[in-house]
């Protein structure tokens, strides 16, 4: 069994969504990277022939995707309490809860107007869309569909991140708790 790494004070189900982030946000990046190879993702001969400056805008959004979602294993590992020893000017400094707690809910926040923009966008018929075939809807709707897990998994772990960092969570895993035999 793969051993993901934490620190040993993180809820189990935090660290496992934390891991998921960046596994949702891989599909999408990978669609728009094969739509940039010019695979059959689209019938629209002209995004599969995009110039320089839309192919590297694609590939950067992937890219920059996928960095913020490694982000957020930085709420159940150790560079998310204490600033790497690397970084000019940090290293080595305690990183403030409320600090990374807002950076995180700022993304979270940015994440929800992106997907109710992109709700209205798809329901209101703006553009003329991306024609493509049933097949490659489908693919479509299956790399993008995850992306709307990403805000609540984000939302979720930094909840938890804060509780711990501040003590403001209550008694964690059964600590200061009644036991199931004391309630007999």
């Amino acid at each position: 069994m793969m051993k993901i790494k934490a620190l040993p004070d993180v809820p189990r189900w935090a660290v496992l969504a934390a891991h998921a982030v960046p596994l949702v946000t891989l599909p999408s990046g990978l669609w728009r990277l094969a739509l940039v190879a010019g695979l059959p993702v689209t019938q629209d001969a002209e995004l599969g022939a995009m110039g320089f400056w839309t192919s590297a805008y694609a590939v950067s959004l992937s890219v920059v995707s996928e960095f913020f979602a490694f982000l957020t294993l930085g709420l159940v590992r150790s560079w998310g309490e204490v600033f790497p020893r690397w970084m000019p000017f940090l290293g080595g400094r305690r990183v403030p809860p409320v600090a990374a707690t807002g950076a995180a809910f700022a993304g979270v926040a940015g994440l929800c107007a992106i997907a109710a923009w992109g709700a209205y966008a798809s329901f209101a018929d703006l553009g003329p869309g991306i024609p493509a075939s049933p097949a490659q809807e489908a693919l479509l709707a299956a790399c993008y569909l995850p992306l709307l897990a990403w805000p609540v998994l984000v939302a979720a772990v930094a909840v938890a991140y804060y509780r711990r960092r501040t003590g403001r969570g209550g008694p964690q895993y059964g600590a200061g708790r009644p036991s199931a035999s004391s309630w007999v």
